[in-house]
């Protein structure tokens, strides 16, 4: 029987055991094992956001002046370098405000309301572009629109417009006698001035003199009286092109085709 033999025992037990402790990790490396593998772009920015990490977890400066630093040391050279190079957007482009305003003048007989205030209408520089380019097609420099008001319509009142000639010089006063003409839609046939007849044309500036070969308009004073404030306008919609009262101040409602209104009372 063979006897039970004792363990063999390291001769060097020392030196053993420290090299098991040379062997033992000694704590997290400084960088992963496989950074190696990373691009190097890639690497620099996970550097960079470690170290930003590692300045966040820092406690706030309690020295002012260490602030400004510390919140540079932030930002990588490279980010900070790239932002420096843009350059600086242009400021921006500001447009003059030109006002497009156009003036009518009553050139003849102007009108008074009970108040004392003078009664006018304006005409739309889509109005009188319109009605100049009549007056070229017909040679015709004294071509005017006639706007008269009747009772009728589906609100109360419709507008009654057309073309008429008016005669090369005006009287100097109202004829004494005249009476309004009783079918203004005859065309130029119908282009007297009567006794309340007020003409007003379109200039392009203020102060500017106008005469009858300007665009111009000729109502009698109950229209007017109906009308004041109102401005006339040239509109081309599905339904047709037509001339157009707009911005009734007295309107109420008015129909569709903008040929009938209701006024207040």
């Amino acid at each position: 029987m063979v006897p039970f033999a004792s363990p063999v025992s390291c001769a060097h037990s020392a030196s053993a055991a420290k090299l098991f402790v040379q062997l033992a990790p000694r704590g997290a490396p400084s960088q992963p094992v496989l950074d190696f593998l990373v691009p190097r772009g890639h690497a620099a920015i996970s550097t960079s956001a470690r170290a930003f990490r590692s300045v966040s977890a820092r406690p706030p400066p309690t020295n002012s002046n260490e602030l400004p630093r510390a919140v540079g040391w932030r930002i990588p050279r490279g980010m900070l370098s790239g932002l420096s190079a843009r350059p600086a957007p242009p400021p921006p482009t500001t447009v003059p405000y030109m006002s497009s305003r156009s003036y009518t003048q009553a050139v003849y007989n102007p009108q008074n309301d009970e108040d004392g205030n003078e009664m006018k209408m304006e005409i739309t520089p889509r109005a009188a572009k319109r009605l100049s380019d009549i007056m070229t097609k017909d040679s015709n420099p004294h071509l005017a629109l006639r706007i008269q008001v009747e009772s009728g319509g589906c609100h109360g009142f419709q507008y009654l417009m057309s073309l008429v000639t008016l005669p090369e010089s005006l009287p100097t006063r109202p004829a004494a006698g005249a009476q309004p003409s009783e079918h203004p839609g005859d065309g130029a046939e119908s282009g007297e001035v009567r006794e309340d007849d007020t003409i007003f044309t379109y200039t392009a500036e203020e102060g500017q003199e106008s005469d009858l070969t300007a665009p111009k308009i000729i109502l009698d004073q109950p229209s007017l009286d109906l009308l004041k404030g109102s401005k006339v306008d040239f509109t081309m919609e599905l339904i047709g092109s037509q001339f157009k009262i707009v911005d009734n101040p007295l309107a109420t409602s008015s129909c569709g085709c903008g040929t009938s209104f209701d006024i207040k009372i």
